[in-house]
């Protein structure tokens, strides 16, 4: 059965719309059928209704002639006693038998449509039968008239139907198949152009039709998608390039001190060849853990949905590096409770304490307040150092990403600190962004309170 059904959305519409059509084109040639059949019938029957009861009154006052003159439209009409003898009848049943009444012996009127009359054999007939009283007894009258001119009404109407009806499901059906086959005529460029597009094409884009209809913001849409793909792809490529580049230095430096040592082996070089070793393995080691960082944060898996304390983490935090060149002052402001996780809310708020810390003077300042409005956590932090310029508030949350004054790699760090925690935030459902401060650096991250 599947095999029979039709593949394209352009058969699929065809075939329904033409069924749709022939189906109540079929079900109207019926009904005009019965209409016109009915009416031509009920006024045959009232012109023989009218001519028997007339009949019968005569016959009821013993004024009744043997030969009877048939009325307007009447084939023929008969009279019968109740012994089966002919009392009168038209011309055209001059010495023919009596007519087998279809209710005998009941005064009344019985209507009824016989296929083949006393006369003109092979039409119809509708005759009324009216049995009356008289004073000779129970007579009955039979009033025929031909239904000739019903069933060639018929017939013309059934050929005309018969030509037209098949005519115009054809139109239907091609003109169904045209306009589909129309509309349908973008939606296959389109598949096309996708079809055609490769990892290395992402530039290309689908062409959109003039119209403002479904398929025009369909293509809009594709557009779209493909623009996103093609950022997404440039993204990607330049931050293997930049993973490549930044994993290159401390490697290439990481071998050029292997082989001093091995072409010098004096001990007393051995001391600082091994620190520096070490500095730059540990370089290696926090940069691969960012990097698979980065690529948990990339992925679809949805993020954690645990309590966490803000405020004991931002305590705990600022705890621990009381101590540092740099002190960071709380400014803890009530209780928020956030959904996330431990570890990933830490990283956060390290990667911006480690970049307030590095730019900073004297102080760095974190500060936490709930927006019960928003239902959200404001977390800040802020540093007295040179700040952000406004053109690069937005650059400095992309990857690998260093300021004119933090170029330096043993300085500056390795340009994902902010970047990290931007998507981390974004993660969790909420946005880190760089604002105005009057001296130095403010960076807010807002996220979502955690529900009841």
């Amino acid at each position: 059965m599947r095999r029979l059904r039709p593949r394209s959305v352009r058969a699929r519409a065809t075939l329904g719309a033409t069924a749709v059509v022939a189906t109540a084109l079929g079900a109207a040639s019926f009904a005009v059928l019965g209409i016109l059949d009915g009416n031509l019938v009920r006024g045959a029957q009232a012109d023989a209704e009218r001519q028997a009861l007339a009949t019968a009154a005569t016959a009821a006052r013993g004024r009744l002639e043997p030969v009877l003159a048939p009325g307007r439209g009447i084939d023929f009409l008969q009279v019968v006693d109740a012994r089966g003898r002919v009392l009168a009848a038209t011309p055209n049943l001059s010495g023919s038998p009596a007519l087998t009444p279809t209710r005998p012996g009941k005064p009344g009127t019985v209507r009824d449509t016989w296929q083949r009359g006393p006369v003109r054999g092979g039409q119809r007939h509708r005759v009324v039968q009216v049995t009356t009283v008289t004073g000779g007894g129970l007579v009955t009258v039979y009033a025929g008239t031909s239904l000739r001119q019903a069933d060639a009404a018929d017939e013309t109407l059934k050929a005309v139907l018969a030509v037209v009806v098949p005519l115009l499901v054809l139109t239907v059906a091609l003109v169904t198949w045209r306009v589909t086959g129309w509309a349908l005529r973008p939606v296959e460029a389109i598949r096309a152009e996708v079809a055609e597009i490769s990892e290395r094409d992402l530039h290309r884009r689908v062409p959109v039709p003039r119209s403002q209809d479904e398929v025009a913001r369909l293509a809009v849409t594709m557009n779209a998608t493909l623009d996103r793909l093609e950022a997404a792809g440039i993204r990607q490529r330049r931050f293997i390039a930049d993973a490549s580049h930044e994993l290159r230095s401390p490697i290439t430096v990481l071998r050029t001190q292997l082989e001093v040592a091995r072409a010098h082996p004096d001990p007393a070089l051995w001391g600082e060849l091994v620190s520096g070793a070490l500095e730059d393995t540990v370089r290696l080691q926090d940069l691969a853990s960012d990097l698979l960082l980065l690529a948990r944060l990339d992925t679809s898996e949805p993020p954690p949905d645990t309590r966490v304390d803000l405020a004991g983490l931002l305590r705990e935090a600022a705890r621990a590096r009381r101590g540092g060149p740099v002190p960071v002052e709380p400014d803890l402001v009530g209780a928020a409770t956030v959904r996330g996780s431990t570890l990933w809310l830490s990283r956060l708020v390290a990667n911006l304490l480690d970049n307030a810390q590095r730019h900073a003077e004297r102080r760095v300042v974190l500060s936490l307040r709930v927006d019960g409005d928003r239902g959200a956590a404001v977390l800040e932090v802020c540093d007295d150092g040179p700040g952000i310029p406004a053109a690069d508030r937005e650059r400095v949350f992309e990857r690998f990403t260093r300021l004119d004054d933090a170029r330096s790699r043993d300085e500056g760090g390795t340009g994902l600190g902010l970047a990290i925690a931007r998507d981390i935030a974004t993660r969790l459902g909420g946005t880190l962004v760089a604002l105005d401060a009057p001296q130095g650096a403010r960076l807010r991250a807002t996220l979502p309170l955690a529900a009841g």
